[in-house]
């Protein structure tokens, strides 16, 4: 397994602080240190436009823009849709797996995860990504 390109951004879309700061703890762990945080897809969405990230990890329930609706925005735009997004959600519904599936979500990860499940994650959509490059 090839080191991880640690210099990759993130951004982290969660309506919860304390979920972004599990999520960004947990990627340093892993060894992505750049990191970004938006508190909804509006946000989120903004910040995408403005700079340059390499990495979305979002959560689907949020006021304002929900993960969906970022998802779609991201996917939509020419110059944002090369980036993987990974929808995080408290309920493993089966017809979100499979919409976030079809809107063109890189991965689903469900709460509470681990560093483990996120570090594999995170991994296996790198090397779909590299394989597709």
């Amino acid at each position: 397994m090839s080191t991880p390109p640690t210099d990759m951004k993130f951004l982290i879309v969660d309506d919860f602080s304390t979920m972004r700061r599990i999520v960004r703890g947990l990627l340093k762990e892993i060894g992505y240190n750049n990191a970004e945080e938006a508190e909804d897809g509006a946000v989120a969405l903004n910040m995408l436009k403005n700079a340059k990230f390499d990495f979305v990890v979002s959560d689907i329930n949020m006021p304002n823009m929900n993960g969906f609706e970022l998802l779609a925005a991201v996917k939509k735009d020419e110059g944002l849709k090369h980036i993987p997004v990974l929808m995080v959600t408290a309920e493993a519904r089966k017809e979100d797996i499979v919409r976030a599936a079809q809107d063109g979500a890189a991965g689903y990860i469900v709460k509470p995860f681990t560093k483990a499940t996120l570090e594999e994650k995170v991994q296996k959509i790198m090397q779909k990504l590299m394989a597709a490059a």
